[in-house]
């Protein structure tokens, strides 16, 4: 029995440290909640950042800068003027004097690295630059890809985008030409498709094979629905498929991404939102409006303050919010940060930062003067 309630201690223990929190600042101290709205550390520093795997960035009152784990407890001293968030397990920090790698220990580490300014890893690799050349070091501080390119990104889905000779191409690991450096425009893969631009025509790259679009003068990435997106033609856009077939001619001035078979499309000065056939389903009538989250509501707006509609246009909760600063508009299209995530979304009223559920119930009841996404 004894052994059952330690290991029921040991779980229960492993589960609030590994669970998702969201930094919120009230009576100017920072801390962070669980989905519940619940405390999980409690508001107690000067400064802080959301968690990036186990960290947190989190200031003293001395305004000094260190790590906590998502106990709320000290793992990295706070001894530092400027910190960075870990990724792949090592941190950018700078201590009054000089940015350098950290372990996660806090122990100085990579010092004989030759970079004329330190960036973060990301895959567990990081650029490198002397004499405007760039390449990557791998964590044990060893150059992994040579420092002949002009540009290089950080690594995503397991490439990196690298110019050579004013082309572009993308970089496996080992520094391998994945996608061959002779491209006027790259972009990263999602979801095995690639756009670019060659020989000043627009395409996607497939099973590394280049497939022209037709007519198209700019195409958007993959990213929000994995097979299809938007590009536009002459001055209107529409939506190609992933093998760059169009399957709605481009006759917007405006669009969003796809998301629960619905996308926001933008006609005289309004918003709305069609099908994957081109159909209005929901006629033009909002200032803004954004897609679809994964819960079926989107964020939309008649005038100032923002509401959420189901899928039939229907409004689910008023429109009397500011909502998350989003970054997948026309020209953005990374992610969706508008809206609902995992049935929370954040929200703001009379100054103050919430979560709504899908009711439009605020969480816990409890509003923050400052309010982060869950990590």
């Amino acid at each position: 029995m004894k052994n059952l309630f330690v290991v029921f201690a040991f779980l229960s223990l492993n589960l609030s440290i590994s669970q998702e929190l969201a930094l919120a600042r009230v009576n100017d101290k920072f801390g962070y909640i669980n989905k519940t709205g619940e405390w999980v550390i409690q508001p107690q520093f000067l400064n802080a950042k959301s968690f990036s795997g186990d960290y947190a960035q989190a200031m003293a009152d001395d305004k000094l800068w260190g790590y906590i784990d998502r106990s709320g407890e000290w793992v990295i001293k706070p001894i530092f003027k400027k910190t960075k968030a870990f990724q792949s397990d090592i941190a950018i920090v700078n201590d009054g004097i000089s940015w350098y790698y950290i372990d996660k220990t806090g122990s100085k580490i990579l010092t004989e690295v030759v970079t004329d300014k330190v960036y973060d890893f990301s895959e567990d690799l990081a650029v490198v630059k002397t004499e405007d050349k760039v390449g990557f070091i791998n964590k044990e501080g060893e150059v992994v890809i040579p420092k002949e390119y002009t540009k290089a990104f950080d690594f995503y889905n397991g490439y990196s985008r690298a110019q050579k000779n004013e082309k572009w191409g993308l970089l496996d690991k080992s520094g391998n030409e994945y996608i061959k450096i002779e491209y006027e425009e790259i972009g990263n893969l999602y979801n095995g498709v690639i756009i670019a631009k060659k020989d000043g025509v627009w395409g996607l790259i497939k099973a590394k094979e280049f497939i022209p679009v037709e007519g198209a003068v700019k195409i958007w990435d993959f990213t929000i629905n994995g097979s299809v997106s938007y590009a536009k033609k002459g001055e209107k856009v529409g939506f190609i498929n992933n093998n760059g077939e169009w399957i709605i001619e481009p006759k917007f001035v405006k669009v969003r991404g796809f998301k629960k078979g619905l996308a926001p499309f933008y006609e005289n000065k309004l918003w709305g939102y069609i099908n994957k056939k081109g159909e209005v389903v929901i006629k033009p009538q909002y200032k803004d409006a954004e897609v679809f989250s994964e819960d079926g509501l989107a964020p939309v707006k008649t005038k100032k303050l923002w509401g959420f509609i189901n899928a039939k246009g229907e409004l689910i909760i008023e429109e009397k919010y500011g909502i998350t600063a989003g970054n997948f508009g026309m020209f953005f299209g990374i992610k969706t940060e508008k809206g609902f995530v995992d049935g929370l979304a954040r929200v703001k009223h009379n100054k103050q930062w919430a979560f709504l559920n899908t009711k439009g119930e605020v969480l816990n009841n409890t509003w923050f003067q400052n309010l982060e996404l869950f990590k």
